[in-house]
């Protein structure tokens, strides 16, 4: 968790979500058309699904312009946690935009008299928007192998625990958007082969329920954090390192430690300085070695109390853990 990792970490997000926004844009019109041209059910739930993630990608990009604006007197903490107020919108935007608007027209389609199909056109759309969403996804996946490699976790445990909502939306998103273009091709290809269109309006039904299932998931993570996500293990053990290796911290007793933005911590210790002072100079020195540990880019704001002499002291092999 070096200091130079969240303005990386940042850098990274903001590409990932133009890189998504700007495929999403083109393959909403793309499947639009197709869906007006052919009638296809699947079709139509694939231009909702790529309609809402393209307004979704706008959320994320206002999450991330006001999730860096600096802390100030109004909020001491920064103003990361709006990052997820606006990737819960997002989410909620997936819900709704996408998986009602799917499973919705896929029901009204399925006692709906069918007219003359054209499947050429919609396997035309649906292979540039796999690639397109691919290479959306290509980028989301680098950028999470990269936070992986940095935090020694796995992808997928990375993916599913960071603390960066517009990551996790992106890489989720277009992980569905995969997926439910490979439903979408199977319920038109059955359609063509059986000649039911209850098969067009089934894939139409299964896209919708997958992006319920994905959008669920997100708000559920984006609310975790809004209500104060405590760190991870290997996370409270690096910052117990570092606070341990302030020259002026001779023992920690008590540590807090909560998300309040992407890679942004508040941290709350009781601790006992090297040395004796009066209680005048010791207050000083408290508030200066929060100053110190607050230049640590990944800490936004620390409150340090004294520690009662009775409490044991916390170590990284035990307590970090």
């Amino acid at each position: 968790m070096s200091a130079a990792e969240p303005e990386e970490e940042q850098g990274d997000s903001l590409l990932t979500v133009l890189v998504a926004l700007a495929a999403n844009a083109l393959i909403a019109v793309a499947k639009s058309v197709a869906a007006v041209l052919t009638g296809s059910a699947s079709m139509v739930a694939e231009a909702a699904h790529s309609w809402s993630d393209t307004g979704n990608e706008v959320f994320l990009l206002v999450a991330e312009r006001r999730g860096r604006r600096p802390r100030d007197v109004e909020h001491p903490r920064g103003y990361g946690r709006s990052t997820y107020i606006w990737s819960l919108v997002a989410a909620f935007g997936l819900f709704s935009a996408g998986a009602v608007v799917s499973i919705w027209h896929g029901v009204t389609e399925l006692g709906a008299e069918e007219g003359e199909a054209s499947f050429t056109i919609n396997y035309v759309v649906l292979a540039i928007a796999f690639v397109l969403e691919g290479t959306s996804f290509l980028q989301a996946t680098r950028q999470v192998r990269g936070g992986a490699v940095r935090f020694g976790l796995r992808p997928w445990r990375y993916v599913t625990r960071t603390s960066n909502p517009t990551l996790r939306a992106v890489f989720f998103e277009d992980a569905s958007a995969l997926l439910g273009i490979l439903i979408a091709v199977t319920g038109i290809a059955l359609h063509q082969l059986t000649g039911n269109a209850v098969w067009d309006a089934a894939g139409s039904i299964g896209v919708g329920v997958l992006l319920a299932v994905v959008a669920v998931f997100l708000m559920r993570r984006n609310m975790d954090y809004l209500l104060g996500q405590g760190v991870d293990p290997d996370t409270r053990r690096q910052v117990l390192v570092r606070l341990l290796a302030h020259p002026e911290i001779d023992r920690i007793t008590y540590l807090h430690l909560e998300y309040v933005g992407p890679q942004r911590v508040f941290v709350v210790a009781a601790v006992d300085l090297v040395g004796d002072d009066t209680e005048g100079h010791l207050a000083l020195r408290f508030r200066r070695v929060e100053a110190e540990i607050e230049e640590a880019s990944f800490i936004e704001d620390a409150v340090l109390t004294l520690a009662p002499p009775d409490e044991p002291a916390l170590t990284p092999g035990r307590d970090g853990a």
